[in-house]
């Protein structure tokens, strides 16, 4: 018998400037600094799930870490993440953004009910804040 996946725990993003993207992620989209280093920022993405920002380049080598070794990881170009939210706060999301200069790319709605906002981060990341409905598993 396999062995079980509970969830995907961690989601990496690869950023120029790591002050920058925290900014963004914390003050933009309300996320929480649970650790940090100078190679990345740990995130709280809500119900146990970490957004790990990564200043580019910094993992190319891997790290040694007190407890062991960490293989090499990178990423170029536009990479895409999504947030879960409630269905009843897409128009706060919206108005949300919009105060903070954010511009909404893309809206999308799903058959099954779900919904979809579309936008860019300061590295140029595709973000997206999703609805249950999106998938059959949300």
């Amino acid at each position: 018998m396999m062995p079980h996946i509970n969830c995907v725990l961690e989601t990496a993003l690869y950023v120029d400037n790591l002050d920058r993207a925290v900014r963004f992620y914390r003050d933009v989209l309300g996320l929480r600094v649970i650790d940090t280093s100078a190679r990345l920022v740990a995130m709280d993405a809500g119900q146990a799930t970490v957004l790990l920002l990564f200043r580019r380049g910094a993992t190319a080598n891997g790290a040694q870490t007190p407890t062991g070794w960490v293989p090499p990881h990178d990423g170029t170009g536009p990479i895409h993440i999504a947030f879960a939210i409630a269905a009843d706060q897409m128009a706060e999301w919206e108005r949300h953004l919009a105060e903070q200069g954010v511009t909404i790319e893309s809206r999308i709605a799903r058959e099954a009910g779900g919904g979809r906002l579309y936008f860019r981060d300061p590295d140029g990341h595709s973000v997206e804040l999703a609805t249950p409905g999106t998938w059959p598993t949300y």
